[in-house]
This record gives structure tokens, sequence and C-alpha cells, in this order.
């Protein structure tokens, strides 16, 4: 008999002739039809995803947002009641006990997602930091499923009366989803749009969202998938011997508040001048929103980018002309931004650049006319979000992505 544990999918991974191996103490699934056919699933249509094996922890209690802010690197000063938020953990010398998502209930009670090779690691930790009075409490006993991919929420809509544009980028709600109560959030790690589920039971769950289309999806293709969208790894790029600002996540580090590490990873960044990895990039910012630019401007330059902005194409041309430019940024109106003559020149002034265009907007129409304007890729995000500020975190969240590859891209 094995030794090692098993979530409750394992006999449907069994069923589904998946080639299991262990990973962080459990039997889990590395592959069904093939990587490639299960990467290409999740970027086309969608995949889903057994990761029952993460870690959840509860906090509850009067201090619990000043405990969560005690040993959390990202601000949760201005975080919204369901509303999820990237960042990490960190030792007193600035190195990296896991990075996690935290969930925002209310000012009294937090769901911590942590990695599924840290939870027994971070719960001592947690408790061993907890100074504030709080309760903390394992709830890693419960499933989680994750479907991924641009078909993502058709797919799940079967399942529940709830409708789910409302749960936009990093936030999340607690609705009923094939008669169970579950807690949903639109979060992911695989680079496109999708929901993670968590439920007591999420086998019905599972095989119906299999039935409705969804290719099940094994940690081979997890992996090639999040390293494709420079997703970071505990293990890989951050450890108990790599800090944030060497991992090129200072832009969830934030020293103005404090944290366990705080010290430290300011001394790290002021002698470093800010990220550590690579040379400080050029950004530029063409809109002709001056509140947008502002709000791009302040965030970019506090994690140590250069920053310039543009009102139009012309404009951002003779910038880019003056000196190099790593990245442009600009609307998604391409007429109102000079568009595709600005593209050409960009690439004219560095052929080596990257172009990608990144719209609220999916569909074949987006695709096309994406590849017409000379687009290396195409993604689509969900970014249904009237409020600038929240906009603009999504968008900084989608250039942590393409900076921590250090590559080129013209996001529009």
């Amino acid at each position: 008999m094995s030794t090692f544990k098993r979530t409750a999918l394992y006999d449907n991974h069994v069923k589904l002739n998946a080639k299991i191996v262990e990973f962080t103490g459990y039997e889990m699934p590395i592959q069904y039809e093939g990587i490639k056919a299960e990467h290409n699933a999740v970027r086309t249509a969608a995949g889903i995803f057994d990761v029952s094996h993460m870690g959840e922890v509860l906090v509850e209690g009067k201090r619990a947002t000043d405990f969560v802010q005690h040993i959390f690197t990202n601000d949760i000063t201005n975080q919204a009641q369901k509303q999820v938020i990237y960042g990490l953990m960190c030792y007193e010398n600035g190195t990296v006990v896991d990075d996690l998502l935290v969930y925002k209930y209310n000012e009294e009670k937090y769901l911590l997602v942590v990695n599924a090779s840290n939870k027994d690691k971070d719960f001592a930790w947690l408790n061993d930091n907890n100074s504030f009075g709080v309760k903390i409490t394992d709830k890693s006993s419960m499933s989680e499923v994750a479907i991924q991919g641009p078909k993502a929420q058709e797919m799940l809509q079967k399942l529940t009366d709830f409708d789910l544009s409302k749960i936009t980028f990093f936030t999340f709600d607690e609705i009923v989803v094939d008669g169970k109560d579950c807690i949903v959030s639109r979060t992911g790690y695989t680079g496109e749009d999708g929901f993670e589920v968590y439920a007591n039971d999420v086998v019905s769950i599972w095989e119906k969202l299999i039935d409705a289309g969804a290719s099940p999806i094994g940690l081979g293709a997890r992996d090639t998938l999040r390293f494709e969208a420079t997703l970071p790894l505990y293990g890989n790029e951050i450890s108990n011997e790599i800090n944030p600002i060497e991992a090129s996540l200072g832009m969830f580090v934030k020293l103005g508040v404090d944290f366990i590490g705080r010290d430290a990873l300011k001394k790290i960044k002021e002698n470093s001048g800010g990220i550590k990895s690579m040379d400080s990039p050029k950004i530029l910012i063409v809109d002709d929103n001056e509140d947008l630019c502002s709000i791009f401007k302040e965030a970019l330059e506090e994690e140590g980018y250069m920053i310039a902005t543009a009102a139009d194409g012309k404009q951002a041309l003779a910038e880019a002309k003056k000196t190099h430019v790593d990245l442009v940024i600009t609307a998604k109106n391409l007429p109102r931004t000079g568009g595709i003559r600005l593209f050409r020149s960009i690439r004219e002034l560095d052929p080596d650049t990257k172009i990608v265009l990144i719209t609220g907007f999916g569909g074949k129409q987006s695709y096309v006319k994406a590849m017409e304007l000379g687009a290396d890729e195409y993604l689509s995000k969900p970014l249904r979000i009237g409020d600038l500020k929240k906009f603009v975190l999504n968008i900084l969240i989608i250039l942590m992505l393409i900076l921590i590859g250090q590559l080129k891209f013209l996001i529009c």
C-alpha cells in the first residue's frame, strides 16, 4: 500500500489513465493525454487541474488585519472585501518563506492559500509569529480544482446560477456550484483567464466540467504553462536562499508597511538600486488619459523603473528616438495613439522588440486584428473593472509577468 497521500480525485485520475507520480507527499497526475496537448488545450479552450494538495489557512480575530500585514510583504491597507492579493512571506533576512494569495472576507477574517510543498512549514511559521491573539486554523482538508483557459467561464457557468462575470480578476465570492457551497476566485497559475474552486467535495464538479469539455491537466503542463507565463515557483525562482528583489518581485514588496523582513529588504533594495536581477528598464507610457499615466508613473517609479510618458504616437516615437525603450504601454484604442504606425516605427528602431497585444476582450476578431497589426502574440485578460486604480493593478500584475521574463513587449 502506498505511503503517500491521495486527493479526493485520485480515482478519477486513475480512470482517465493518468501517469501518477509522487509530488509533495501526494500521488498526483503528471500527465493524461500528454504535456503538449494539455498545454495547448488550456491556451485554446479550457483545462481542469486537481490542486487539492494546496494549503489553506484561515486567520480570524479582532487583529486579523494587523497579523496578516505583519507576515505579508504586500500592502493590504486598502484591500477590499472579496479581493485577492498576491505577495510573499519572508524571514527576517529577507529570503522567502513562501509566496501566497490573501483572500479578504472582512477585517477580522482572511484565507491564506500557500504552496503544497510548504503548507506544514508555513502553518508552523505563522503560529510562531502570532503575537496578535488571532485564531489560525489549518483548512487544507478542503479540496480545490482550477479551470483555466478562454472557455473557462463558459464551462463553469453551466454548473451555477451565479453570474460569473461578477467575479472579476483577483476577486472571489462564496457561491453554490453544482449544489455545493464553494469559494470561487478568478485566479490561476497559467496566465489564462479562469477560476479556482474550493469546496469540501469537488468530485462531481470535476466530472461535470470534463463532460462540459474541459481537458484534465497534469503537473507537467501546469509547469510549462506557468513557465511560459513567467510565474514563479517556490524552490526555483524563490526560496529560503532568494529574496523577492533578486527574483524581480519587488512590485509585491511594499516598504511603506511593516512586515517581517522589511528592514533587510529595504537595505537590499537600496544597495541594489531597485531591481537586482536586471538593469532598470525604461518604460514608455502612451495614453491621452493623464490620470492613467500619472497612476502608472507613480506605481512603476516606486519599483525602480525609469518612466517616460507620451500623449500620442507622435510623442511616443520622439521619445523612443531619444533613448532605448524596453517596454511601451499604450491604450487599446489604436487609432487614438497612432496604432499600427507606432508599432512599425518601434520595430524599425529596435527589430528585436517583441509585440504582444493585451486587451480586455477575447474572441476570434480580436485575435485576427492583433495578427494584422503584426503582433507576435495575443493575450486576453478579464479587465471588466470600471475603477481606474483596480484596472491599473491588473496591468501591473501583467507587467510583472513580462518583466520577470526580461522581454520587450508592446502592450495595447
